[in-house]
């Protein structure tokens, strides 16, 4: 099993943002982080979510690990509904980052993905090496995985 700690930020909501993603396996750790000159945090969140999945091996079941309930709650809850409305919530109004979403949900077509949450801030190594990277990125650095090699 492969984890994934994922965290977003934003200097400003909208502003300058970081995603920030930690892969774990065995004892090795990976480390990504990434920068946007002008997005929002929920952008951010589901970013490094997207990351860590196009990062992984296909193969390995992925556990992915946030604080944002955002993402967890969207993967886990709202996804099939939104994709059944063609992309649209309740209230009949266009679902927001639905880009992302997308994305999101075609990264984990025939792949064994589980969406964890964890409290942020509260002294999780995980989540807090996560939360470091992405405050990086906010920062104007990256990091990025090289995607598409395997």
């Amino acid at each position: 099993m492969l984890t994934a700690y994922v965290d977003g930020a934003c200097k400003g909501n909208p502003g300058p943002g970081g995603w920030g993603v930690l892969l774990h396996q065995d004892g090795h750790a990976e480390t990504y982080y990434g920068h946007d000159a002008h997005t929002t945090n929920n952008r951010m969140e589901l970013t490094a979510a997207l990351v860590a999945l196009q990062a992984s091996p296909p193969g390995l079941p992925l556990a992915v690990w946030t604080d944002s309930n955002y993402v967890r709650q969207g993967m886990t809850t709202w996804l099939a509904g939104w994709k059944r409305k063609q992309w649209r919530k309740a209230d009949g109004k266009p679902v927001l980052n639905a880009d992302l979403w997308r994305q999101l949900d075609l990264a984990c077509h025939n792949r064994q993905v589980s969406w964890h949450w964890v409290r942020g801030h509260q002294g999780h190594p995980g989540n807090e090496e996560a939360d470091r990277l992405a405050n990086l990125g906010a920062a104007g650095q990256s990091c990025l995985p090289q995607l598409g090699t395997g």
